[in-house]
Order: structure tokens, then C-alpha cells, then sequence
């Protein structure tokens, strides 16, 4: 039996997961990811700091399987895609990473968005602020005695597999849907940088390295901090997107991956980019396609949010018991339905994806209106946001799936999942592992440790726990429902951008 350690650090959890080689979890160890808010749209991680968290729960993990270091027979690192992670000339941390939910260079980036078309048939890619060249431009322009430092520009997993290895690299997959890469050629181009005007940084891009390729050991020095053997290979590893569908089980286009987490992403593989006018993301994936993908920060993390606005009483009641807020919300899920909530929320706390000055907000408050109708509204509403998204999809492949394989935190409620398949309208699948990405990447260590084909370790790793199928009622409601939600979306447009400006000359 082969084991393997999966490191996936996301912008809201960070978690170090051991499976076997038949893709069954061991042990999990996690923290929530010490991210900052410097400033309203400024989210940073501490580098040091952070490390030192990843190293204890890779320690931790080790220990609660009950293993010895040298079972774990290969390492990958996950990571949130986006963002930014730089090291000096030297290659030292000696600023913040930053997070991918980051927003600090919106208006660059629509800048840049308005002219992409000089760039498509290079990257296939839209511009969004939180992609590493711009947020470089933006340093560049706003603090330039950071940027004439920069030594080494990485992506989050490869920031983690640099402290583990010491060797500085960049994995393809990430940096395809980074804004970095030339489809065509599947290297980088100075073209790109000329693009964002960072073109002086296209000496120190790292290396490019394949996602299940082996590219080193473990360091001595990250032996002794995380437990790990020294000399145990680490492969290229892979950022959450493709680490989700490949630990979904999704391999083509019949099957689409939806995550539910701190963003909402949903994406298919597919044999030919999207085009320029879909508004979709396109990069490379596993199987050697692309991976088409329609995405924003509109998922769970609202979800987070608004309990905490709106229930703190009540999850203060509950802290130390047996039961937390989140099975409460169960059990009302499952008792109320589709007609139970008459207000509509637009999940757009981080942002939106109908256009960047659009603001989260409520409609339909009354003076009969609840918590409870508020809340419920809460979990429609990123349905609706997702369902958006999947639309888009479905449109640019001619045809829907045939069914979704759900991952992210939404998967650990049932209601919260039928309430997917009746809102989407189609079969919702959850796989029985629960750290999905995790999986993932044990399944590209298996690949590298006995050079199986993906498909086979896929077949081999992958098991379907439940499935959910579409109850007509409650889809007739939603449908109803989510009318009125992209109504109120069109005609809200010019309201946001009104509000944008105001807030601009208060602040």
C-alpha cells in the first residue's frame, strides 16, 4: 500500500490530508488560512507565519495516521490559483503573499480587460485583478522599491513546494490560468509581459514543471520542520481547479465540476478553447485539453459572512456544545423548501459576477421577514450565482452535462446539495471522499509513483458516495425564482454603478 500527503492551501482553510493509494483518507489536519484585510480589498497572507502553520498541521497529519514519515511515498501541493507570491533576488520572502479573493487592482485589470483581444489568441484568458501579472503592474506602479526587488514570481502551491524543496519552479496548469502562459507554444512569451508592461521580469519566470512530474525531495531543513522524510519526492502538484475535478472524477465534458467554496467555480475539459465573447477562462488540464471554466467569488464564503452577520447570538450559544450552527441550519434546510423564502440576495460580498461595481444586497424585506427567510435566501442565492455560471457554460458547449460533481465546503450539507440539483435542474453527484482537491493530488502522486495513465487512477481513486436528483416542484419555484433574480441583476446595473461613485467621494 502506497501513501501519499496532499498539502492544499486555500484562502479560506489550509489542510494537510495523507490518503492511500485507493484513495481513501487517513488523516487531516487544517487551519483556517491566516489571511488579512490590510485594506477594504487588500487580503494578504503573513509568508512566515503561514508557513509555520503549514509545517505543524503537515506534522499533524503525520501523526494522526499513525504512520511512519517513510510510508508517505510522494508529495503534492494544492493551492488556490491567482494571487501572488514573490521572493527576492535571493530568493527570500520579504512580502505578504497575496490572495486570490485580492481586488486592489480592479480598475487595472478592466483597463487591461478593454484591450485583451490584442492578447486572446495567446492566453485565451480574460483579465481579472487577482492574476499575477497584473497584480505586478500594479506594484510596479504603486510601489515600485517593492517591485525592483522581485527575484522569483510564484504561484500559492508553488510558494509551498519551494519551502519544501528549496527549488524554485512553477507548474504549467497554474500558470496557464495565471495569465502566463502562450497556448500555442506551452511556454512563456515576452509578448505576455509587453502586454501588462512588466516585460523586465521575463528573466526570472521559473522554471516550468508538468503536474505530476517528480521535481525533487524534501529539504533537511523541511524534514526536521514538518516530520516529513527527507529525500520523499514532491511532484508539480496542482491548483485547486484541476485538483477538484480530477479528485471528482471529472475527465470530460459529460460531467461537469462545480466547487462550492470560498469561490464559486465550475468548469468542463473540453478539446477546444472557449471563445473571447463567452466571458469564460480557459487553461491547460491533465488530460491534455483545456479546462473551460466560469467562475467568481460568489459561493460559500458569503454564506460565512452572513451568518456571522446575521446569527452571532446564536452561534455563541451553541460554541462548546455537540451541536453547531451549521446543523441547525440542517435540520431547518431539510424542514422549509423552495416557498419558504420570498426574498432574493445577491451573493456578491468579494465581488460579482455580472460586472465589478455590483454590491451585495437583499430584496424584498418586509416587516414580516425573518433570520430564517434571510438566511435561506443566503443559500438560494449562491445557487443562483452558480447556475449563472453553468449557463454560461452549457451555452458555449452546445449542450448540457449530463451531470455535475459537486466538491467544496457546500458538499457537507445534503439539503444545501439537493437544493443544487433542484435549482440547476440536473443530477448533483458528491463523491465519498470530502477533501476533494486533496485527492487530487494523491491521485497525480500515484501517477507519478507507477506511471498508471490518469484514467486508471482515477477509476481506482475515485468512489460516488450520494446523489441528488431534481424534485419538479421545487425546481418550478426556483425557476420563477431566479427570473426575477436576473431581472432585478439587469436593472440594478446603473444603481451599483451609482453607488460606487458616492462611496468614492465619501471615502
Amino acid at each position: 500500500m502506497n501513501y501519499y500527503l496532499c498539502l492544499d492551501y486555500g484562502g479560506t482553510t489550509t489542510k494537510a490530508i495523507i490518503f492511500d493509494d485507493c484513495g481513501e483518507e487517513i488523516s487531516v489536519s487544517s487551519f483556517a488560512t491566516k489571511r488579512k484585510e490590510v485594506e477594504s480589498g487588500f487580503y494578504e497572507v503573513d509568508l512566515g507565519e503561514t508557513w509555520t502553520a503549514i509545517a505543524h498541521t503537515i506534522r499533524e497529519s503525520i501523526r494522526l495516521s499513525g504512520l511512519d514519515a517513510a510510508a508517505i511515498k510522494a508529495v503534492a501541493c494544492i493551492g488556490h490559483g491567482k494571487g501572488l507570491y514573490v521572493l527576492d533576488k535571493e530568493h527570500h520572502e520579504f512580502i505578504p503573499g497575496i490572495l486570490s479573493a485580492d481586488s486592489r487592482a480592479s480598475a487595472l485589470a478592466q483597463e487591461f480587460e478593454n484591450r485583451v483581444s490584442l492578447l486572446w489568441n495567446r492566453t485565451h484568458q480574460h483579465v481579472v485583478a487577482s492574476q499575477a501579472p497584473v497584480l505586478l503592474r500594479w506594484l510596479k506602479d504603486h510601489q515600485p522599491e517593492i517591485y525592483e526587488r522581485i527575484g522569483a514570481v510564484l504561484s500559492a502551491k508553488d510558494y509551498v513546494r519551494f519551502k519544501l524543496t528549496g527549488l524554485v519552479q512553477q507548474e504549467i496548469g497554474d500558470a496557464s490560468g495565471n495569465h502566463w502562459i502562450h497556448f500555442e507554444t506551452g511556454n512563456y512569451d515576452p509578448t505576455i509581459l509587453e502586454f501588462f508592461g512588466i516585460d523586465e521580469l521575463f528573466s526570472i519566470l521559473p522554471p516550468l514543471v508538468d503536474y505530476k512530474e517528480i521535481v525533487g525531495g524534501v529539504s533537511q531543513e523541511a524534514a526536521l520542520q514538518t516530520g516529513l522524510a527527507e529525500g520523499t519526492p514532491v511532484i508539480g502538484g496542482l491548483f485547486d481547479i484541476d485538483a477538484c475535478a480530477l479528485g471528482s472524477g471529472v475527465l470530460d465534458e459529460t460531467t461537469f465540476s462545480v466547487i462550492a467554496g470560498t469561490w464559486n467555480i465550475n468548469s468542463y475539459p473540453s478539446k477546444k478553447a472557449a471563445n473571447l465573447d463567452s466571458g469564460l477562462m480557459n487553461s491547460y488540464f491533465p488530460t491534455g485539453d483545456y479546462l473551460v471554466e466560469a467562475s467568481s467569488p460568489t459561493s460559500a464564503g458569503n454564506l460565512d459572512i452572513m451568518l456571522k452577520m446575521l446569527l452571532m447570538e446564536e452561534m455563541e450559544h451553541l460554541k462548546g456544545g455537540d451541536v453547531s450552527i451549521y446543523d441547525t441550519l440542517e435540520v431547518f434546510l431539510k424542514e422549509t423548501n423552495a416557498d419558504f423564502a420570498n426574498i432574493l440576495f445577491c451573493p456578491f460580498l468579494y465581488g460579482s459576477n455580472v460586472g465589478q461595481p455590483a454590491q451585495a444586497c437583499f430584496f424584498g424585506l418586509t416587516t414580516q421577514s425573518s433570520k430564517s427567510e434571510m438566511i435561506r435566501a443566503v443559500y438560494e442565492g449562491i445557487v443562483f450565482a452558480h447556475k449563472q455560471h453553468i449557463e454560461q457554460l452549457t451555452d458555449s458547449l452546445g449542450h448540457s452535462p449530463q451531470v455535475l460533481r459537486l466538491s467544496g465546503g457546500g458538499t457537507n450539507s445534503e439539503a444545501w446539495m439537493q437544493m443544487f440539483a433542484d435549482i440547476l435542474e440536473l443530477p448533483v453527484e458528491v463523491p465519498k471522499a470530502r477533501e476533494l482537491g486533496g485527492l487530487g493530488g494523491a491521485i497525480a502522486c500515484h501517477q507519478a509513483v507507477t506511471n498508471l495513465s490518469l484514467a486508471e487512477t482515477v477509476e481506482r481513486m475515485v468512489v460516488l458516495e450520494k446523489q441528488f436528483l431534481p424534485n419538479d416542484r421545487n425546481s418550478k419555484r426556483y425557476r420563477e425564482k431566479y427570473t426575477v433574480y436576473k431581472e432585478l441583476l439587469i436593472a440594478m446595473q446603473p444603481v451599483w454603478k451609482q453607488l460606487t461613485t458616492l462611496r468614492r467621494k465619501e471615502s
